[in-house]
């Protein structure tokens, strides 16, 4: 029988119909698919506009500030992320940097531990109070934001307790201690040390994120945690071990706010968490659980440095620079609500 005598398909109607999108559905869609888009155009567009009003933003000057302020909210925000995946958040993290730091400096000078043994007394620390939020979001059932409020004045005052108030200088530490803040010349703009290591901090987690059965289980607990429990996952050691590495993280954030202040001081620092969220949400995150990426999460820190570097330069009074910031916030999670209506 030839080809010309087969019977033509039968025309289907309604497949037809539901294949018709709108060019805003598939943007959706593509939006959808790929979380880090949205915030790397929002990027693009923002260097391109603050470039054009000010003349200064490309200066190597400039944008050396822009890198190097960025790398401690960009660590924490990394270790936020791993939280929000999992539909919570940790309103602790500046806290638990400040804490760290403190005792990292302490111990190197007023105790006088070896640098590598101090640094790794604030690695303990981190891990402890990530512990502590794991343990009150796992066995007493909290919710993250009460358990994650609560530790955050519980930690602060364990910070100004121990530390008495007073900040340790970084002429009276050893150089290992400051040696995040040391920077090096790249195509004529300077990178810290702490540049490097934040960056590192983004592979580690994305490979873990995208390569092992750990991060899947995150993202699974995060879309749904009870869908995760009846296919086998263990949820509270899937989320114990979230707070446990955000701990560890916040610990490295804790060394590079000390190479970036030449200082540690228990004032500074503790309002980041909000920054840190801000980043998160921005970098395409939901808030919700279960979808974004920590390279999203790079870009909202990126962002967030951006908006301040160009707002200040362009004159703007910070209220206004957190003004803008605010507002960044409600479109992402507008834009967040919208992307996660897309059609299945």
């Amino acid at each position: 029988m030839s080809t010309s005598t087969l019977p033509a398909r039968p025309h289907d109607a309604a497949a037809e119909f539901l294949d018709r999108r709108t060019p805003l559905e598939r943007a959706r869609g593509v939006l959808h698919r790929y979380p880090a888009l949205s915030p790397a155009i929002v990027l693009v567009l923002s260097v391109v506009v603050f470039g054009l009003l000010n003349d200064r933003f490309w200066a190597p000057g400039n944008l050396s500030l822009i890198t190097q302020q960025v790398a401690v909210v960009g660590t924490l925000a990394v270790a936020q992320t791993l939280v929000i995946l999992t539909a919570g958040i940790d309103l602790s993290v500046g806290s638990i940097m400040v804490l760290a730091s403190v005792v990292m400096a302490q111990a190197a000078t007023t105790i006088g531990l070896p640098p590598p043994v101090a640094l790794l007394l604030g690695l303990l620390v981190g891990l402890a109070a990530g512990g502590v939020n794991g343990v009150l979001v796992t066995r007493l059932k909290l919710p993250p934001f009460i358990a994650t409020l609560g530790t955050l004045n519980v930690f602060l005052a364990i910070t100004l307790l121990y530390s008495r108030g007073a900040t340790v200088r970084g002429t009276d530490m050893p150089a290992l201690m400051t040696w995040t803040g040391t920077t090096f010349p790249v195509f004529g703009v300077r990178v810290s040390i702490g540049v490097l290591l934040m960056l590192a901090a983004y592979l580690v987690v994305a490979i873990a994120l995208s390569r092992t059965a750990w991060g899947k289980h995150v993202y699974a607990v995060g879309d749904d945690k009870d869908a995760a429990r009846l296919s086998g996952i263990s949820v509270n050691r899937v989320l114990l071990s979230v707070y446990l590495s955000a701990g560890a993280i916040l610990a490295l954030a804790a060394w590079l706010q000390i190479g970036r202040a030449n200082a540690a001081s228990p004032n500074v620092g503790i309002d980041m968490n909000l920054d840190s969220i801000t980043a998160v949400v921005i970098g395409g995150t939901s808030l919700f659980g279960g979808r974004g990426t920590v390279w999203g999460t790079l870009l909202g820190a990126l962002i967030v440095g951006v908006f301040r570097n160009g707002l200040s330069l362009a004159g703007l009074d910070v209220l206004y620079q957190t003004l803008a910031v605010g507002v960044l916030v409600i479109v992402a999670v507008s834009l967040d609500q919208w992307i996660r209506k897309v059609r299945k």
